[in-house]
């Protein structure tokens, strides 16, 4: 099923420390608004059945995206939107924002929590917005951003008192956060596949995994293309029968990494996300994977 992160607009109200789709330069791109629905009539037609939109913040431009999740629903397109529920300042102001999304037809609240993002929101946002959902019947979980330290436990212990359905999500070290001290978490010996989610930019490039995107400055290896010259089926295509990302899917990072050279040990120091980078960033590495997608890589699996 074709799904893709829409980022409408980069532009956000908060500068999380953290944040894995911005650098140190602030970028306030937005999308035009006519050209965004032309977008998603052209994703409908393409088979696109999910929308997630993400970027910045998107409920800054709250008429923006609640008048394109009433388009989604009138096209059949499942909506999700990533916020930081700076709009719950109260359970009043929570129920004004879902009780809308509700009626234009919004399938999801993804609520992004972290010790980042609690920083400039208050935790008792979090528990509003969720609350409103439960009230209005829209699906929601909360979305916590975790270097898993201890630094985190009390705020895991808030969403645990506060009975909110949550997943830690692993913080990706890119962004604002390619500087961190990445710690001595260690992983299992594990295939580290990844479903890699498309994200369309607010400049309409297309990237083959929302998580990586622009962050890969020596290859580009997930860019796909631009919709002012492409069309979005075509992009997706691209994607779809690209065979290494076939196998970054199916057979997972990890034996690609194997296949690079990576001894197990070296492997074993990385979580998936550096993993990927540590070896498709690299243009060499990059050259001997693509050339081996064809052949021996295939078969580099238990």
């Amino acid at each position: 099923m074709r799904t893709i992160a829409f980022g409408y607009s980069t532009r956000c109200n908060l500068r999380c420390g953290h944040c894995v789709a911005k650098g140190e330069i602030p970028e306030t791109s937005t999308m035009d608004l006519g050209r965004a629905r032309e977008i998603i009539h052209e994703m409908a037609e393409a088979g696109v059945k999910g929308i997630s939109f993400t970027a910045g913040e998107p409920l800054i431009f709250f008429n923006e995206i609640n008048e394109l999740v009433r388009l989604c629903r009138d096209l059949g397109i499942y909506t999700r939107i990533v916020t930081n529920s700076f709009w719950a300042a109260t359970r009043e102001k929570a129920d004004q924002v879902v009780t809308a999304l509700q009626k234009s037809g919004l399938c999801q609240l993804r609520l992004s929590y972290s010790r980042w993002h609690q920083e400039g929101v208050a935790p008792r946002n979090v528990v509003n917005a969720a609350t409103s959902c439960q009230k209005q019947g829209v699906d929601y979980f909360v979305s916590f951003v975790t270097d898993f330290s201890e630094q985190d436990d009390p705020h895991e212990a808030f969403l645990r008192a506060n009975n909110l359905r949550f997943f830690p999500e692993p913080l990706i070290y890119s962004g604002r956060a390619a500087g961190f001290d990445h710690g001595g978490i260690r992983t299992d010996f594990q295939a580290n596949r990844c479903p890699m989610n498309p994200l369309l930019t607010p400049e309409l490039d297309m990237y083959a995994c929302c998580d990586a995107g622009s962050h890969f400055t020596d290859t580009n290896v997930f860019f796909l293309g631009n919709l002012a010259e492409s069309h979005v089926d075509e992009l997706f295509k691209a994607s779809e029968t690209n065979r290494l990302f076939h196998l970054i899917r199916t057979a997972g990072i990890t034996p690609l990494a194997q296949f690079a050279g990576f001894t197990s040990r070296q492997i074993i120091r990385y979580r998936k996300c550096d993993l990927c980078k540590e070896m498709l960033n690299d243009p060499a590495t990059l050259a001997r994977l693509r050339q081996a997608a064809d052949g021996h890589v295939n078969h580099w699996t238990r």
